[in-house]
């Protein structure tokens, strides 16, 4: 039985900071430790297969072909501080599942992620039994922050914060800063090869008005750090992140607690039936998000079902795995659910 908690490294930073270029980096120097990922974009990762086969959970041996899929866990909210009831504890509870098969825990946040609740979510006991956060990397963009702007691009930035509708806070990109290196452990100034040594200087000097004097500053040009500085810290962050200062550590309208999230798991269903259904809950309920899967009668591939109010995707995402349960699941994340009445309305689809 693994009775040592399995070392969760988070990497935080602007978006086009150079988060996912580090990523890359380390998963292409694992040397074997079996990583498991969860990103807000699994597309931006650009990973090719033979770098995911040789880090995977659960291989066979390095390398083989045979690795099974569930490695990566992409998490497509944009703000993932602000999907961590009803997207990020159901996956840590089925990594947690898997704690034999993992060395290493790997997340990646959106551009616009408040570190601090992610950190604290690692206090709730089923995480914590299980998981715990060696160190959250805060990757600077230092040819931007040189320039005053923090960001490569603000206006994408302000792009990804328009087009985020679970984005439950809002902050100027200097707040936002402040609040990403108030919770570092370690300060990746990346492209340092893009700018001059004074202002390389300058961003450093910054940089340390907004971190305590333990925290370390390394550069990196093309993500290049090496591994024994980013993993292995030992941090423990989830066990002083509360003394850690935020800009939001007062903002009520980031408390989780005012959302219900309700699961309901139903056999196969008509599609047309059940997106007839889904639009009548989210008419007559307090309904803000819909996330799931469903099965249809006779499709080799499951359906992927998402709805942000009254706006709903559904595409077949992958094949059903052999021996996996051909079911629906859904999730219903609102304000006073209750799952009797919805359950009821989805009946209504089932074949």
């Amino acid at each position: 039985m693994q009775t040592t908690k399995i070392p969760a490294t988070i990497v935080t930073g602007f978006l086009g900071s150079g988060k996912t270029t580090l990523m890359r980096h380390i998963l292409e120097k694992a040397q074997g430790l079996r990583v498991a990922v969860i990103v807000n974009e699994f597309g931006e990762l650009g990973i090719d297969g033979e770098i995911l086969r040789t880090c995977a959970i659960g291989c066979k041996d390095e390398g083989g072909a045979d690795a099974p899929e569930g490695q990566i866990y992409e998490l497509a909210n944009g703000c993932m501080c602000c999907t961590v009831q009803e997207e990020f504890f159901p996956v840590m509870k089925a990594l947690a599942e898997r704690r034999a098969d993992i060395d290493v825990l790997l997340i990646e946040t959106s551009g616009l992620a408040l570190p601090k609740p992610l950190v604290q979510a690692f206090q709730w006991p089923e995480i914590a039994s299980v998981f715990t956060v060696d160190s959250v990397v805060t990757v600077v963009d230092a040819p931007a922050t040189a320039a005053g702007q923090f960001a490569h691009d603000p206006h994408a930035v302000d792009a990804q914060r328009l087009a985020d509708p679970n984005l439950d806070h809002e902050a100027s990109l200097h707040e936002l800063f402040e609040d990403q290196l108030s919770a570092a452990d370690l300060v990746v100034l990346s492209k340092a090869d893009l700018v001059s040594p004074e202002e390389l200087a300058q961003v450093r000097a910054l940089v340390a008005e907004e971190v305590p004097p333990e925290v370390k500053m390394v550069e990196a040009v093309q993500g290049s750090v090496p591994l024994s500085v980013l993993l292995g810290q030992q941090r423990a962050a989830e066990a002083h992140i509360d003394a850690r200062h935020s800009n939001h550590d007062h903002d009520e309208e980031h408390d989780h607690d005012d959302f219900d999230s309700l699961f309901i798991d139903l056999g196969a269903v008509d599609r047309e039936r059940l997106m007839q259904a889904l639009q009548d809950i989210v008419q007559q309920h307090a309904v803000l998000r819909v996330k799931g899967f469903a099965a249809l009668p006779g499709k080799k591939m499951r359906l992927l079902v998402q709805g942000v109010g009254r706006r709903f995707d559904a595409y077949f995402d992958r094949a059903w795995r052999d021996g996996e349960a051909q079911a629906t699941r859904l999730v219903f994340i609102g304000k006073g659910l209750d799952a009797a009445p919805l359950r009821t309305a989805l009946a209504a689809a089932e074949v």
